[in-house]
């Protein structure tokens, strides 16, 4: 009996040497995973107020333009793309609320699987139907402001029904694309899992074999490549009709050909100034997820900052929108000005 207690006292205490010994390994190590996770959180945190102001404003838009059909203002070709744009910004600013919330996760009345797999996909769709609403707002904008004799007046619509169609269409290859996302995203578990890739704290990636992931990084790359493509050359086009309008203003020296006297003029600068803002937060973006994809890391902090990076348009373009489109509202307080004088006559 005393010769087990000695055992016991020697094996202790040989653990402890050996933990005491392997000490400057383990603490660093501890030191810096308590370190990553605190800048997630603060990361995540940060988001939280980001969203809000994202959402309002998007409400706020979404509301400016419904309002202004049912008063009767003649809608613009732009107005659909707009109103389109704006609800696809709240619901992907929802979606990613939700994913890193911590009260959603609390309720056991649905699994953490497929709170995982919705949240994800639908977050991943909307994203999707940013870039390519935004192009279509850019390629209708530069076809609405093309002179009449130009090749782009040939594609000028006299109705929104094409738009629906082109939206509809968008939808069902944005779900195709992202559908991958119903199957390799899972709860994450409580025991450390080989083969999954940080999502949130409460969901993860699953890896799916080499040839599936090329396949839709593929396709979402064509996607990606081909619509950027297409707002590149759209501003182009809206780049040199503004340099011409300015230099054909400054021939005349009439006050008409002003542009601040223009509305098109002032809605292509906000055009040209969201497209700028999409660009830029896309392509650190694109390298933050080429770094990652590349040496394979799902670093929470790298993630936690692609996050307010692919959120942050979402959050920019409303208020770029709101501002740069003071026609809608001079029109809307116009049309209930003259309601008000109508109904104070009539009483």
């Amino acid at each position: 009996m005393i010769l087990d207690i000695v055992k016991v006292a020697d094996w202790k205490h040989g653990n402890e040497k050996l933990l005491l010994s392997n000490a400057p390994v383990f603490l660093p190590r501890i030191l810096m995973k308590m370190d990553q996770h605190f800048s997630y959180v603060v990361i995540r945190n940060a988001f939280y107020p980001q969203a809000g102001i994202g959402i309002s404003a998007n409400t706020f838009l979404l509301c400016l333009h419904t309002a202004a059909v049912f008063v009767g203002i003649k809608p613009r070709l732009t107005d659909l793309p707009v109103t389109h744009l704006a609800l696809t910004h709240i619901l992907m600013l929802l979606t990613m609320g939700l994913l890193v919330s911590a009260d959603i996760w609390e309720t056991q009345d649905i699994p953490g699987d497929f709170k995982c797999k919705v949240l994800a996909f639908l977050n991943r769709v909307m994203r999707g139907l940013s870039i390519c609403t935004t192009c279509v707002l850019s390629v209708l904008q530069a076809i609405t402001i093309s002179p009449s004799g130009s090749w782009l007046a040939h594609f000028k619509l006299k109705s929104t029904n094409p738009i629906v169609g082109l939206f509809v269409f968008l939808w069902v290859l944005t779900m195709s694309l992202s559908s991958n996302l119903l199957l390799c995203t899972v709860a994450t578990p409580n025991k450390t899992q080989p083969g999954l890739l940080f999502l949130t704290e409460r969901c993860s990636f699953l890896l799916m074999s080499y040839r599936s992931r090329t396949f839709f990084l593929a396709f979402m790359a064509f996607r990606d490549l081909l619509f950027l493509g297409l707002m590149v050359l759209s501003s182009a086009y809206m780049i040199l009709f503004l340099h011409r309008y300015k230099q054909r203003s400054k021939y005349l020296h009439s006050p008409h050909f002003s542009p601040r006297s223009s509305p098109e003029q002032r809605a292509t600068n906000t055009i040209l100034l969201l497209i700028s803002c999409f660009e830029i937060l896309y392509c650190v973006d694109c390298i933050i997820s080429l770094f990652t994809g590349a040496v394979c890391t799902s670093d929470p902090i790298l993630l936690g900052l692609q996050m307010l990076l692919a959120n942050g348009y979402g959050t920019i373009s409303p208020l770029v929108l709101i501002s740069g489109d003071t026609q809608i509202i001079k029109s809307l307080k116009t049309k209930w000005r003259n309601k008000g004088q109508f109904l104070s006559k009539l009483i």
